[in-house]
């Protein structure tokens, strides 16, 4: 495999726009672009049809991860300065690790206030990349009251705020842990996942919190010098066990984004046996990659440059899935976390 790799090479114009801004009323009408990985043919239909898509025998994994209000909004002790604070993990009870904004205004040792005192956090220290480690004071149950005052930490190009917080979660969302929601998931109701049982498709979940480096861009030119951040996972024994039955069955394994990815094959061993049991992963995938598990993928459209779209290009072809990407624009596809999908089969 080559020792160089541009991120030049995984840019595309898009009209700003095509950027979508607020999420649809039915989550499944979204628009479906549907792309071969072996010849780079693509045909497009509506969400839904992803039932017609998917075979009896297949087994789609879904990433269970629930966002959590993650944005808090509050002022310093002392000079009443409004300052942003974003949870990004949570390092011991109540210590989390987050990104501040101002960074200059909240050194260790100052207390910000949040919701007129309900909930305070000290600065403790000044951790990599300029984050925050602050412990949290409060009364009651930590999670009840960020629930009151955390907004949804919504990506940075959305710029209308969401009316209702569930629709950046999926309808599957079970444990709290992230930043950011694992949005290829946002595009399914109930039904439709009733309708994909009903057809003999097993649904399997698996566990990855999101960090906010999801949407961190790559920064070095070389795209084999990006040091991925890392980010926890839990594979339970019976998605193991559903997961490696569709395999020797010759069953296909289609994940529900570029997380349910980087989860099964964090998790799966040399002989592509997918292994129950949790841990951190920093795995970086872009094209040259060999899949041990993934035959298929749901997911959404990506920013230029960022490590999803090369993630997507090591399973279908950097040229077929930047095509892809061509047509999309001229079709005027919705792109990013509330905009229509792509299954690359």
């Amino acid at each position: 495999m080559s020792e160089r790799l541009s991120v030049k090479d995984f840019d595309y114009e898009l009209p700003q726009e095509l950027i979508a801004q607020d999420p649809l009323e039915d989550r499944s009408a979204s628009r479906l672009l549907i792309l071969d990985k072996q010849t780079g043919a693509t045909r497009h239909g509506i969400f839904r049809d992803i039932v017609e898509e998917l075979r009896e025998g297949d087994c789609l994994i879904i990433n269970n991860t629930k966002v959590i209000p993650a944005r808090l909004l509050g002022v310093k002790e002392g000079t009443g300065a409004g300052i942003e604070v974003l949870l990004l993990k949570r390092k011991e009870k109540d210590v989390w690790e987050t990104l501040v904004k101002p960074g200059k205004k909240a050194r260790p040792g100052c207390v910000i206030s949040f919701g007129d005192g309900l909930l305070r956090g000290r600065v403790l220290d000044v951790v990599e990349e300029g984050n925050r480690l602050i412990r949290f004071e409060y009364e009651g149950i930590f999670e009840e009251i960020l629930d009151r005052l955390g907004q949804m930490p919504l990506p940075p190009y959305i710029t209308h705020s969401l009316k209702d917080k569930n629709r950046y979660q999926t309808v599957y969302a079970r444990y709290d842990g992230s930043a950011a929601a694992p949005t290829a998931g946002l595009h399914f109701t109930g039904k439709l996942l009733d309708e994909i049982r009903q057809n003999g498709v097993k649904i399997a979940p698996v566990t990855l919190h999101v960090g906010l480096g999801t949407f961190r861009p790559v920064k070095e030119e070389n795209v084999l010098d990006h040091h991925m951040h890392s980010e926890f996972y839990v594979v339970e024994e019976e998605t193991a066990r559903m997961v490696n039955e569709t395999k020797k069955n010759g069953g296909r394994i289609i994940c529900v984004g570029t997380t349910s990815c980087r989860t099964i094959e964090s998790a799966a061993d040399e002989n592509g046996v997918l292994q129950a049991g949790s841990g951190w992963t920093d795995i970086f995938i872009y094209p040259g990659y060999r899949f041990k598990l993934l035959d298929g993928l749901i997911t959404n459209f990506h920013l230029p440059q960022s490590t999803l779209i090369m993630l997507v290009s090591a399973l279908a072809g950097r040229e077929r899935v930047l095509a892809a990407y061509e047509e999309a624009v001229k079709e005027r596809y919705r792109f990013f976390s509330f905009g229509d999908a792509m299954l690359i089969v």
